[in-house]
């Protein structure tokens, strides 16, 4: 099931983006198959690994793994072996760590030209900080973008992993390997995708940087419509001391917004008077603190006015509206979000327990993966 079905993929296993990557492409029915090894972390790390258990960690949810010492002559085989029958070699090693294993692009597509290489890396494959280390906050923070999620007068505050393991890197990785692939199966060459989470976290903000260069994008944080200056864009604290989000940008929203608030707006400043903004997140701020969260959701529920409820995790899954589309399901105790994008013809893999248990061994897969190409 799923557009991808016919798509083999073979994965070295590795953290944050390449994890997940994996799953956008297995969500998507690709057969992905994940080259496991003996961890190489911090003892804190291999210990959170332990407490999370593999029946947790869901991104490699419709993933199987086999293992291999990738330090034997052995092993190395059992990989090329496994990506001349594949479609898609996924990798998030340093660059040149690959290559000394002899299992470079140059190595695989020698014996597989039309495979897809995708490099998942922080920095690239190339410039000074290529073999650097770095985190999803180091990527954010050399993109620019981590500056502009500051408020005023606050350091800068990362959104968890979002933005470099999974938007910038994962997601931006599978979008890569896509593309390859279909250009793959119609000229029968393939190509190496050089993912680079900074460069994709870069991308990320192609629109603020169209604003900048018109003058409507200040890089002081806090100060521009979609960062918190405007009072009409962000979170206001309800008599419960939940959050109530509003997104009242255009003015026929903003209007119902305010007239659904319950008070006399009588003195109340016009929308762009950007000089009376304080005034106005005020005003609103007094406004919504009168009512819980609860009450502002009924009152707001289905209307044009771009006003929502901050939720939980547990509450978002039991949104009516979230539960029709089974956005999260729930699979042995484990919230997992629906794949996406949906597919109205080909449909997508559900959610299942990502397995304990690895494959006996990569003969078992070959024997799954006929040959397709001569070597």
């Amino acid at each position: 099931m799923g557009p991808l079905r016919d798509v083999r993929v073979v994965v070295l296993a590795g953290m944050g983006p390449v994890p997940f990557a994996s799953m956008l492409l297995a969500d998507l029915g690709a057969d992905v198959v994940r080259v496991t090894r003996p961890p190489r972390r911090s003892a804190r790390l291999l210990a959170q690994a332990a407490a999370l258990g593999a029946e947790h960690d869901l991104v490699n949810r419709g993933v199987r793994s086999v293992a291999v010492d990738l330090k034997s002559p052995e092993g190395i085989a059992s990989v090329l072996d496994l990506a001349s029958r594949a479609d898609v070699f996924v990798e998030g090693f340093r660059p040149g760590v690959v290559e000394r294993l002899g299992l470079g692009p140059d190595a695989l597509q020698e014996r597989n030209p039309a495979l897809v290489v995708a490099r998942l890396t922080g920095y690239g494959q190339d410039g000074p900080l290529a073999r650097a280390a770095g985190h999803d906050i180091n990527y954010v923070a050399q993109s620019g973008a981590l500056h502009a999620l500051g408020r005023p007068g606050q350091a800068p505050m990362p959104p968890i992993n979002l933005l470099g393991d999974y938007a910038g890197g994962g997601a931006m990785a599978a979008l890569g390997v896509v593309s390859a692939v279909l250009a793959a199966r119609s000229t029968g060459r393939g190509d190496v995708v050089d993912a680079s989470m900074l460069d994709g976290v870069a991308t990320l903000t192609t629109k603020i940087q169209g604003l900048r260069a018109a003058g409507l994008h200040s890089d002081e944080p806090g100060t521009n419509y979609l960062d918190g200056d405007a009072p009409f864009y962000g979170t206001y604290a309800c008599a419960d001391g939940r959050f109530l989000a509003v997104g009242a940008l255009e003015a026929d929203f903003y209007a119902e917004f305010v007239q659904r608030l319950g008070v006399d707006l009588t003195d109340w400043p016009a929308q762009d008077d950007t000089s009376q903004w304080p005034r106005l997140r005020e005003l609103i701020g007094a406004a919504v603190a009168r009512r819980t969260l609860a009450e502002w959701t009924e009152v707001y529920e289905g209307t044009d006015a771009c006003v929502t409820p901050v939720l939980t995790f547990d509450e978002a899954a039991s949104h009516p509206h979230n539960a029709a589309r089974q956005l999260y399901t729930e699979v042995d105790g484990a919230l997992h979000p629906a794949p996406a994008p949906r597919f109205a013809v080909h449909g997508t893999r559900p959610p299942s327990t990502p397995s304990a248990q690895p494959e006996p061994d990569v003969a078992t897969v070959l024997e799954l993966w006929p040959e397709r190409f001569v070597t």
